[in-house]
């Protein structure tokens, strides 16, 4: 996935950025509502981490006008506000979920997981896909009962195709996936991670249309 966390506190910012990325999702960061319109008229995002206190406003708001123009970007909300009546505020308003600050980073984890599977629908963490058997939440991967090793980005290329089964995703969709991992991405980054992905997990699990994309394999 790729998600853009909204949060001005640079030393928790930096830990869930961390954290995030090290689950194999592709991050953006940013500290500004401002800045957060115009990353999202840029990009295509799957989730937002929305801190609800910010130098130029209030998340609540920015929520709000979200949803009113029938943007259904799902959004978890990260803040230090813990009344019951805040929580009432941020779901009425589209979020949804919300977690409490100080939160446990795994827990944060767990949680986009979780909204992630629900949009994707896959509410069970765990499904089959022809030899494969794919833990969502842990991901991890097993073909044919063999455990097998995806890097961060083959991961987050695989997710993509996970979430959109029958799909046809463009080179540019997938690119998108990418471009917050450090590395830049290259003409060719696509295909060598698809070539990738079909050695470790066998050659049918991603088809090609040559010219239009990728689409994942049938099972």
């Amino acid at each position: 996935m790729r998600i853009l966390l909204i949060e001005d506190d640079t030393v928790l910012g930096a830990a869930v950025r961390d954290q995030v990325a090290g689950d194999g999702q592709s991050v953006d960061w940013v500290t500004r509502l401002d800045a957060a319109g115009d990353a999202m008229a840029g990009a295509a995002y799957d989730l937002l981490l929305l801190d609800l206190m910010l130098p130029d406003g209030r998340g609540i708001g920015f929520l709000k006008t979200l949803r009113a123009r029938g943007d259904v970007t799902p959004v978890i909300i990260l803040t230090a506000l813990d009344q019951v009546s805040d929580r009432i505020e941020g779901l009425n308003a589209g979020a949804d979920d919300y977690l409490v600050k100080p939160f446990d980073l795994s827990e944060l984890s767990a949680r986009i997981g979780s909204v992630a599977r629900r949009y994707s629908g896959n509410p069970n963490p765990i499904i089959s896909h022809g030899p494969l058997d794919i833990d969502l939440a842990a991901r991890s991967i097993r073909v044919q009962g063999k455990p097998v090793p995806l890097t961060a980005r083959e991961w987050a290329l695989f997710e993509a195709f996970l979430s959109r089964p029958g799909q046809l995703l463009s080179k540019a969709q997938l690119e998108e996936k990418l471009y917050a991992f450090d590395t830049e991405v290259e003409s060719n980054t696509i295909e060598v991670h698809v070539s990738r992905l079909r050695k470790k997990l066998g050659s049918a699990v991603i088809e090609t249309e040559r010219g239009m994309g990728y689409r994942l394999g049938k099972p």
